[in-house]
C-alpha cells in the first residue's frame, strides 16, 4: 500500500512539473518564436528548467534511486524527454499519450550535440584529447614576441582573451597578428575574444610619491643577508636583462663606460647612511652591482667611484628616477574617504603627537554612482581584501568604515575595484569606449564578451550596436554580480536572440558581489542554466593563478582546475609563467577527461528570494533599446 502511495506521489509531481512547463511554452510562445531558429528547441527546455527547478524534487529523486529508476540528477540539458520517459516507467503501463509527447522533445543525446555544435560555433573546435577548451588572456608582451603565442598554442591554448581595458588598438592588432601566424604555424584555428571593459568601478590615481629607490638585500630570520641585492646600473632608457633587478640606477652614459668589474660606488644614501655597491659585472651598456645594506637612493644622489688600478676618484649623480608608488593602508576602524571630484589619493595624516588631522582618502571612476549609495551599505574593495561600511553618503564624499583588513594593514592603490553589492546602482552596460571599441572588435575579433551583464536590456543595447556592422561576433556574457545572476533567464533569451553565445562565470567580482558563503551554489546554478539552455559556460577568474604569477601551484589551485573541467571552457589570467600554466591545465583536463562523478544531487526547490529569478513577465514587457 505504501509503494502505491509512493509511487502515485511521484507520478502527481512529475505530472505538476509537466503541467507547469506546459503553461510557460504558452505563457511565453511569443518570447521564444523571438528567439534565433537554432536556439529554438534550447529556449523551450529552458522554461522547462525553470518549472522543474519551482518544485523541491529531494524526496521524489530519492525514491527514484530506492527503485533503481533513473533520478532526475544531471537532466538540465533535456528536461521535458526525462520527465516524460521517468513518468512512462513509473506508469504501469506506460500511457500512449507520453510516448508520442517523447518524440517532441530533446533527448540527451540531442542535448548533447546541441551543446557541442553551440560550443564549436562560439569557441572553435574541440581538441583531438579533450572536450573542454583553454582559453588565455594575453599580455601586451605578445606583441612584441611571436614566440609567445607560439608556445601557448603548442602548450594546448584554444582561444586568447584581449582585454580592452587595457592597451590599444595597435597592440592589440599585432596581437591578433601573432596569434594568428601561431595558429597557422600550429594548422589550428585559435578564436579571437575581446573583451569589453564595461563599466568597472575602480579607485582614481594616486598623488606620486617621492622619487626614490629602495634597495634591499634578502634576509633569513635572524636578519643576516643571505642573497645581496641585486642592483642594474645603466644610461637612462636601459632596462635591466630578463627583469631581474632589485633596484634600478640610472646614470650618464659617460659614467657607466668608466666602471669597470669589482670597482666599488659609494653614496650616502637619504638617511644619512653611508652605503656601497660592488661591481659584479658588466652586460651590454649596463652594470650589475651587489649591495649587501638597505638604502634609499633619490634623484640627484651623488655617486663616487672607487677605482682599483687607477688612482684618484669619479664622480656622477643618479639621473631622474620615477615617481614610487603612493599607496593607502587602511586598518579595521580607519576611515577612508571616496569622493567624486577627481583629485589624486592620499594617505592620512598625522600630528606630532598621533593625532589624525585628515583621513585618507581617494576618488572613484565613477562619480555618477554617488547618489545611489545609502549609508548602512557594505562596501568591498580590491577584490574583497579590504571591506567596509559606508557611514555617510552625499554626491561629493563618500564616508566608509574599515570593518576589515589585514592584521598590519591593507594596502590600497590606484586602480583597484570597488563593490556595493547591496547598493542599487544605475549603470548601463556599454560605456562610451566600449561603443568606440566595438569598431575594432567587429572587425577583428571572433567573439566579443560583454561585461556587467545586469538586466536582458544590456544585452539589446549591444546587439543594437552589432548591427551596424557587416560581420557580427558571438557574444560572451560576464556574469559578475548579483543583479545579473538573477536575471539570468531572461537575458540568456534575449541573447538568444543572436547566434552564437555563451556564459563567462567571472568568479572575482561575483563571488564578492553574491557573498563567498553563497558563491559555490550560485557557480554551480549557472552551469547548470548553460546546461539547460544548451549554451557553453566559462570557467574564469583566478585559475592556476598563483602558477601562473609565481610558477607553483597552491594545492586548492589544483582541485579548483580539476572541478573546472565541468565547464567547456577554462579561462587563464596572464602571469610570467603562463605557459606553465597552460600545460598544466592542459594535463589536469585530459586525465580528468572521463571522470565518473561519485555525489548525489538533490534539486531543492529554486526561490526567487535566494537568487534566481524564476520569473520573467518583466523581461516580456521591456521594449527595445533606441
Amino acid at each position: 500500500m505504501k509503494t502505491t502511495k509512493s509511487r502515485e506521489h511521484a507520478l502527481s509531481h512529475i505530472d505538476n512539473i509537466i503541467s507547469k512547463a506546459k503553461r510557460l511554452e504558452d505563457k511565453y510562445h511569443k518570447l521564444i518564436s523571438e528567439v534565433d531558429p537554432l536556439y529554438r528547441e534550447s529556449a523551450l527546455n529552458l522554461l522547462h528548467y525553470l518549472a522543474l527547478r519551482s518544485f523541491d524534487t529531494g524526496g521524489v529523486q530519492q525514491w527514484l534511486r530506492y527503485k533503481g529508476m533513473p533520478d532526475l540528477v544531471n537532466i538540465e540539458g533535456h528536461v521535458m524527454k526525462n520527465l516524460l520517459v521517468t513518468r512512462a516507467i513509473i506508469s504501469t503501463p506506460a500511457q500512449k499519450e507520453d510516448s508520442a509527447l517523447q518524440k517532441k522533445y530533446v533527448n540527451k543525446k540531442k542535448s548533447e550535440k546541441l551543446l557541442g555544435r553551440n560550443t564549436r560555433s562560439l569557441l572553435g573546435n574541440r581538441p583531438n584529447n579533450r572536450s573542454t577548451r583553454i582559453m588565455v588572456t594575453l599580455s601586451s608582451k605578445v606583441a612584441q614576441d611571436y614566440k609567445i603565442a607560439s608556445q601557448l598554442m603548442r602548450k594546448g591554448m584554444n582561444s586568447v582573451r584581449i582585454n580592452c581595458a587595457h592597451d590599444n588598438e595597435q597592440i592589440w592588432e599585432q596581437m591578433i597578428r601573432n596569434v594568428q601566424k601561431a595558429s597557422e604555424a600550429a594548422n589550428r584555428k585559435c578564436t579571437i575574444i575581446m573583451d569589453l571593459g564595461g563599466p568597472k568601478l575602480r579607485t582614481g590615481p594616486m598623488q606620486p610619491g617621492p622619487q626614490v629607490v629602495f634597495i634591499e638585500p634578502r634576509r633569513n630570520l635572524l636578519g643576516a643577508v643571505e642573497r645581496p641585492a641585486r642592483v642594474w646600473i645603466a644610461p637612462p632608457g636601459i632596462p635591466p636583462p630578463g627583469n631581474i633587478a632589485d633596484a634600478v640606477i640610472p646614470v650618464s652614459e659617460s659614467f657607466i663606460q668608466k666602471i669597470k668589474r669589482k670597482n666599488i660606488l659609494w653614496f650616502t644614501d637619504s638617511r644619512g647612511k653611508k652605503r656601497q655597491i660592488t661591481i659584479e659585472r658588466k652586460q651590454g651598456k649596463g652594470r650589475w652591482g651587489l649591495c649587501s645594506d638597505s638604502a634609499y637612493i633619490t634623484t640627484g644622489t651623488e655617486l663616487v667611484l672607487n677605482k682599483i688600478k687607477e688612482s684618484g676618484k669619479e664622480k656622477n649623480y643618479v639621473g631622474e628616477l620615477m615617481p614610487a608608488e603612493q599607496v593607502i593602508v587602511l586598518r579595521i576602524g580607519d576611515r577612508l574617504l571616496l569622493q567624486s571630484q577627481q583629485l589624486p589619493g592620499e594617505p592620512a595624516k598625522y600630528d606630532s603627537q598621533g593625532n589624525l588631522t585628515s583621513p585618507a582618502h581617494i576618488s572613484c571612476t565613477m562619480p555618477e554612482i554617488f547618489q545611489d549609495i545609502k549609508a548602512g551599505e557594505p562596501v568591498f574593495i580590491n577584490d574583497g581584501k579590504i571591506e567596509g561600511i559606508v557611514e555617510s553618503a552625499i554626491k561629493e564624499e563618500i564616508v566608509v568604515l574599515i570593518t576589515n583588513a589585514g592584521k598590519s594593514g591593507s594596502k590600497l592603490r590606484a586602480g583597484k575595484g570597488i563593490n556595493f553589492p547591496k547598493s542599487k546602482l544605475k549603470i548601463r552596460g556599454l560605456t562610451e569606449k566600449d561603443q568606440e571599441d566595438l569598431a575594432f572588435v567587429a572587425q577583428h575579433a571572433h567573439v566579443v564578451s560583454l561585461s556587467f551583464v545586469n538586466q536582458a536590456s544590456d544585452v539589446k543595447e549591444l546587439q543594437i550596436e552589432l548591427e551596424k556592422y557587416p560581420v557580427k561576433p558571438g557574444i560572451i556574457l560576464k556574469i559578475e554580480t548579483q543583479k545579473g545572476f538573477e536575471n539570468l533567464p531572461e537575458i540568456l533569451l534575449q541573447a538568444m536572440q543572436t547566434y552564437p553565445v555563451g556564459i563567462m562565470i567571472a568568479r572575482g567580482d561575483l563571488a564578492i558581489e553574491t557573498g563567498w558563503e553563497n558563491f559555490a551554489t550560485i557557480q554551480e546554478e549557472i552551469l547548470r542554466i548553460g546546461k539547460a539552455a544548451h549554451v557553453p559556460v566559462i570557467w574564469a577568474t583566478q585559475v592556476l593563478e598563483v602558477l601562473a604569477k609565481e610558477g607553483t601551484p597552491t594545492r586548492s589551485e589544483i582541485t579548483d582546475a580539476f572541478l573546472s573541467q565541468r565547464a567547456e571552457c577554462v579561462m587563464l589570467n596572464k602571469g610570467i609563467y603562463i605557459e606553465k600554466a597552460v600545460s598544466t591545465l592542459n594535463k589536469i583536463l585530459i586525465k580528468t577527461e572521463n571522470h565518473q562523478k561519485k555525489k548525489q544531487e538533490m534539486l531543492s526547490k529554486l526561490k526567487s528570494d535566494e537568487g534566481l529569478s524564476l520569473q520573467l513577465s518583466d523581461f516580456q514587457d521591456h521594449q527595445p533599446v533606441t
